[in-house]
Parts: structure tokens; sequence; C-alpha cells
């Protein structure tokens, strides 16, 4: 008998619909080094037309700092 693994990925949410950006896109962004809307904007466009993402955006990126902060007990890493 053979095993097969099978990813799937939860579908991605549009955040900006003027420049069809999704949240997947912009989670790559922040992972790439993006920390402020403005680096969105550039990077990706974000918040560039009606500006009604940019809140949805922001979300996102400090929800990606907060999810990459050590917790209260992180120990220290190995140099």
């Amino acid at each position: 008998m053979r095993i097969v693994r099978i990813h799937v990925r939860e579908p991605a949410m549009y955040v900006c619909l003027c420049n069809k950006v999704t949240d997947r896109q912009i989670r790559d962004a922040a992972r790439r080094g993006c920390r402020r809307l403005d680096d969105l904007r550039v990077e990706l466009g974000v918040a560039t037309c009606c500006g009604a993402c940019a809140e949805t955006a922001e979300g996102l990126l400090d929800q990606r700092q907060q999810d990459n902060a050590p917790g209260p007990f992180a120990l220290p890493q190995p140099a």
C-alpha cells in the first residue's frame, strides 16, 4: 500500500481588488521583508487606488510580525 499526502491550501482572499492582491501575496511580501504599508505599496501596489484595503493589509502585516515574535519564554538560539 502506498500513502499519498495531499497538501490542501486555504483559498486566497482578495484584499486589494483594484490591483488584484491577495492575502497570500501580502504574507509572502512580509516574509520577504515588507514591514509597513508603504513597503506593500511599492512591492505590490496595495492601497494605491481607492485605499479601502489599507486597514486589512496593515492588519495582515501586524499578524505576520506577531507570528514571528518570540514568545515570553523564548530560549536563546545557539550562535
